[in-house]
C-alpha cells in the first residue's frame, strides 16, 4: 500500500510524499510502528498527515526542515526516525483525526448554485446550512471572488479568498448575485475550529509540505473564516437539523448544502437526511443544494450517468410543503475545478417520503 502511494497515487501531486511513501514501504521497523495504529488509520495520508503535524508543531525539527528544502532523501530518513520515536504520538494523532481536503472550496459550484435557488423561491436572504461541513469553510461561499475560464466573475473581487473553475461546453454560468447571508450553521460528527491552533495545524498537515500553492489558499481561507466563524454544531446532521433552522430567521431561505458528505451515509442515512428536509419544510420553504457523485444525493436525478463515472452531479432541490421539486442543474469533476452548467437541467417532483 505504501509503495503504490509513493509511486502512483503521489507520484505527480508531491513528490516528497512519494519519496517518503516508498522509504516508509522498505523499512520494516517502520511497517511495524506502522501497526501500532488501528487497521483503519494505517494508509499513507493519515500517517504521513500526522508525521507532519509534528514537523509544524516543532516536535520533528530534522523533518520539517528536510520538509522546508524540498530534500526528499532526508525528509524519507527524518521521517521514518519520527515515525520510530514518536510512535505514540502518531498513533494518539490517527486515531483522533481524520484527513480533511478543506482547502480546495468549493465556492465555484456553490455559489451560482445558491443564487439560482434564492431566485428561483424569490429569496432576498439565506440560511446557510452546510452538513459534513469540518471546519466550515464552504460557509463563507458569499465572501469569495470566483473566476471562472470563459471570463465570468462572481463574488467579491477583493477577497482575500480567490478561487478558479474550468467551464466545460459552452453554457455560461448563472450571473446571478447571492442574496444576502444572515446565518451560518455548520454541521459534522467532528467540526474543525480554525481559531484553535491545534485544528489549524492539523488542516495544514493534511495538505502536504510541499503544495505552497494550496497551503496559501487554506491560510487565506481559515483567516477569512476567523473573522467570523461559523456557529458549529457536532453530531449527527439528521438529530441536529432542526437546531440548525432554529438558527435561521424566518424571514430567510434556509439552503443547506452537501458537497460530497452523503457518501459517508448509508441508502437509508441519505433517507433519513432527505427525510429531516422535508420535515422541515413544513412550515416554511427549504432548499438543498449538493454536489455529490452519480446516484447519492437521493431525489436528485442522474442524466442516465453511471455510478462511479469519475464526476459528480450538482443538484437542486426546493421543499415548499408536502411537494419536493428536485433537479440536476449541472456536472462537475475534480471537485469543483471543472464544471459544466445545464440549462434548465433535468427536474424530478413528487414527495420526499
Amino acid at each position: 500500500m505504501y509503495r503504490r502511494f509513493g509511486e502512483v497515487d503521489a507520484a505527480e501531486t508531491s513528490p516528497l510524499y512519494a519519496r517518503v511513501a516508498v522509504a516508509l514501504s522498505e523499512s520494516d521497523e517502520a511497517l511495524r510502528a506502522i501497526e501500532a495504529a488501528p487497521a483503519r488509520k494505517r494508509h499513507p495520508t493519515v500517517i504521513l498527515a500526522a508525521l507532519c503535524d509534528l514537523a509544524l508543531a516543532g516536535r520533528a525539527p530534522a523533518l520539517a526542515a528536510a520538509y522546508a528544502a524540498g530534500d526528499g532523501d532526508a525528509a524519507a530518513r527524518a521521517a521514518i526516525d519520527a515515525l520510530l520515536r514518536m510512535t505514540d504520538s502518531v498513533v494518539a494523532i490517527v486515531v483522533r483525526r481524520k484527513v480533511l481536503t478543506d482547502e480546495t472550496g468549493c465556492g465555484a459550484v456553490l455559489y451560482p448554485a445558491i443564487a439560482e435557488v434564492a431566485r428561483r423561491v424569490g429569496a432576498n436572504a439565506v440560511g446557510l446550512i452546510d452538513v459534513g461541513c469540518s471546519a466550515g469553510l464552504d460557509l463563507n461561499v458569499d465572501r469569495v471572488g470566483i473566476t471562472y475560464s470563459n471570463g465570468q466573475t462572481l463574488g467579491d473581487p477583493s477577497s482575500p479568498v480567490q478561487l478558479s473553475s474550468s467551464v466545460v461546453g459552452d453554457r455560461p454560468i448563472p450571473a446571478l448575485a447571492m442574496p444576502e447571508v444572515v446565518a451560518r450553521v455548520g454541521i459534522d460528527l467532528d467540526p474543525i475550529d480554525v481559531t484553535d491552533a491545534d485544528d489549524a495545524r492539523w488542516l495544514r498537515a493534511c495538505l502536504g509540505p510541499d503544495q505552497p500553492v494550496r497551503a496559501a489558499r487554506l491560510d487565506a481561507e481559515m483567516a477569512l473564516t476567523a473573522t467570523s466563524p461559523p456557529l458549529l454544531l457536532r453530531g449527527d446532521a439528521v438529530e441536529l437539523m432542526p437546531e440548525a433552522f432554529a438558527r435561521v430567521p424566518a424571514d430567510a431561505l434556509p439552503v443547506v448544502t452537501t458537497t460530497w458528505a452523503l457518501s459517508q451515509l448509508s441508502l437509508e442515512g441519505r433517507l433519513r437526511f432527505l427525510h429531516s428536509l422535508d420535515e422541515a419544510a413544513a412550515g416554511r420553504a427549504v432548499a438543498w443544494v449538493s454536489a455529490e457523485g452519480v446516484g447519492v444525493a437521493p431525489a436528485i436525478p442522474t442524466l442516465g450517468d453511471r455510478r462511479a463515472s469519475g464526476h459528480s452531479i450538482i443538484g437542486l432541490a426546493v421543499f415548499d410543503g408536502s411537494a419536493l421539486h428536485a433537479e440536476a442543474i449541472g456536472r462537475c469533476w475534480s471537485r469543483g475545478r471543472l464544471l459544466t452548467w445545464l440549462t434548465g437541467g433535468r427536474q424530478a417532483s413528487g414527495s420526499a417520503t
